[in-house]
């Protein structure tokens, strides 16, 4: 639900945007993936083209799942989403990043998560939804016409490999830490999930 209005909150400023998804296949079905780019194209006729990065996230998820402690999960799998969104956003000369985020929605929202995200970034992190409730959010949404392709039933590779009980209140030196234990993989996992990454432009 957020993401789309996020997208939405931004264009409406004048701001063009790419975006990046992460595809969890066999995981998250086709289905997913294609209400992905329905999405997409919703928010295109707010914002002008979107080219949309699809990339395939499974490895990363794996490893993370197989190496790291599970409460930090979460976490870690978005640090490594935000230094993938990163290098496409560089790559298209874009001057930020945006997320659907909004303080203290989930556990990966806290002030806490959310500094532990940003640090891996250096582009500037831009969340148009940081103080709304969902009730709010949901009503944008509708207007927007994306509420109900939102709520489709296809999982995506946040509710897969989620931590039963995810640490709210991560400390930046323990995340670093637990995260040295993908040393040995990490880099060639990130170099190929960038090389297969799928993009299609949504009009």
């Amino acid at each position: 639900i957020d993401s789309p209005v996020a997208g939405y909150m931004i264009a409406k400023r004048g701001v063009s945007i790419d975006a990046t998804y992460f595809h969890a296949p066999p995981y998250t079905s086709e289905r997913a993936k294609q209400k992905v780019v329905d999405l997409a194209k919703l928010v295109a006729k707010y914002s002008g083209p979107i080219n949309l990065h699809i990339v395939n996230f499974t490895d990363i998820q794996l490893a993370i799942y197989e190496k790291c402690p599970h409460d930090e999960l979460t976490i870690i799998m978005r640090r490594y989403m935000m230094k993938i969104a990163e290098h496409f956003a560089k790559e298209s000369k874009c001057l930020g990043l945006i997320t659907g985020e909004s303080i203290g929605q989930v556990a990966s929202q806290t002030m806490q998560s959310l500094a532990a995200t940003n640090e891996v970034c250096t582009l500037p992190v831009y969340r148009p939804l940081i103080g709304f409730d969902k009730q709010e959010i949901i009503e944008i949404s509708e207007k927007i016409d994306t509420y109900e392709t939102s709520i489709l039933p296809f999982e995506d590779c946040c509710t897969i490999f989620v931590a039963k009980h995810p640490v709210t209140k991560p400390n930046l030196n323990v995340i670093k830490h637990s995260e040295q234990k993908l040393n040995d993989v990490i880099d060639e996992l990130m170099k190929t999930a960038i090389e297969t990454t799928e993009a299609i432009r949504v009009e």
